[in-house]
């Protein structure tokens, strides 16, 4: 173990239930924790709101580079959420199971945003206050475990921990709340696993950029959306492929110039359209080879996020500090094998893969 880990570990080991209370604190703090409280709310209304409000931050403070991963990947949470509006999804999935698949999503992108966006905003209330807030994370029941993060990186600035350890935070936060829910694990994680995993590629991440006027993607696939190490690890492997020092800036290029919609159009107009171009009740045919379109085909359709669903009224997060176990810290490690993110030829089969499952489905459908 590293002297900085060892250092972090003495403090996690002392944890202990003495927590700040509200009553003990003065009118300028009082202030702070309502300001954040309210900005918080205001911004976690949507997945755009909240995927703006991640890149907003990053722009602020670019040291934060959790602000930019938690931009790219709550941009593919809100693809996810449209594609089950899209040309495709729909015809494989009931109008109930598009709508719990839609609950799901919005669920964790909510809880993520609630947790994690007051940490930043304390962030940056201590920087322009030139004074260590921390101490107040529990008044909005954050972790033990980013508390000592938070006051480690105020003093050392180590990016690479602190992205590290808010990847640990964020999947152990929903770990609880999410994954091991009863609600989603009978709605969807076991009665919608096979789509899940195996046909929609729900967990496929795409980073895309723009190399001589053509827009690229990478990225990764998670197999065992279940299992927590294995998020963590996606987490690490996606913060290596955004910040790599040849194609980074050209990431956040193209996130600067391409406000998210919630429509695969933002990076692929050649293959999707937020306006429907089919023509309604009619048989599918195939329409995609190798991520372009057949000749004379109608492009993808992807809507916009403001279109397909409408705004949720979320309830309070569940109560509770996921940290138990001090060596969660090796997951801190930098790992210095290569990622390789070519998914360019992953995702195009899945898309042909859905396709094939939709003409199964049409063809079986006549036969009954």
């Amino acid at each position: 173990m590293t002297p900085k880990l060892k250092n972090i570990k003495k403090y996690l080991i002392r944890k202990s239930s003495n927590t700040i209370s509200e009553k003990q604190l003065n009118q300028s703090e009082r202030n702070i924790i309502q300001f954040i409280q309210l900005e918080t709310k205001n911004k976690n209304v949507n997945n755009i709101t909240r995927t703006n409000a991640y890149l907003d931050f990053y722009k602020k403070f670019p040291e934060i580079h959790w602000a930019f991963l938690g931009h790219m990947v709550s941009r593919n949470g809100g693809w996810n959420m449209t594609d089950l509006k899209g040309s495709l999804l729909p015809r494989l999935l009931s109008i109930n199971e598009q709508e719990q698949f839609f609950l799901f999503l919005e669920r964790g992108n909510w809880l993520i945003f609630q947790d994690i966006y007051p940490q930043l905003l304390l962030y940056e209330e201590s920087v322009k206050r030139n004074t260590n807030l921390f101490y107040l994370l529990p008044l909005f029941g954050v972790s033990y475990f980013m508390e000592v993060i938070w006051n480690y990186f105020y003093t050392n600035k180590d990016e690479y921990l602190l992205a590290i350890a808010l990847i640990i935070n964020e999947q152990s936060y929903l770990e609880k709340r999410i994954i091991q829910n009863a609600y989603y694990q009978s709605t969807v994680l076991e009665t919608l696993e096979f789509k899940l995993q195996e046909l929609l590629n729900l967990n496929q991440i795409l980073f895309p950029y723009s190399d001589e006027k053509e827009v690229k993607v990478v990225g990764q696939t998670i197999h065992q959306f279940a299992s927590l190490h294995d998020r963590i690890m996606l987490g690490k492997r996606l913060y290596q492929l955004l910040f790599h020092k040849e194609t980074s800036p050209k990431f956040y290029q193209w996130a600067i110039q391409h406000p998210h919609t919630g429509s695969r159009k933002d990076y692929w107009i050649h293959l999707f359209n937020d306006i429907d171009e089919s023509i309604p009740g009619t048989s599918y045919k195939r329409r995609i080879k190798n991520c372009s379109l057949k000749s004379n085909s109608p492009k993808l359709y992807s809507p916009q996020l403001s279109y397909a669903w409408n705004n949720i009224e979320q309830k309070a997060a569940e109560q509770g500090d996921w940290y138990t176990d001090w060596n969660v810290i090796y997951y801190l490690q930098k790992n210095n094998q290569k990622v390789n993110g070519d998914i360019f030829d992953e995702y195009c089969e899945t898309l042909e893969r859905i396709e094939l499952a939709i003409l199964a489905k049409e063809t079986f459908s006549l036969e009954k």
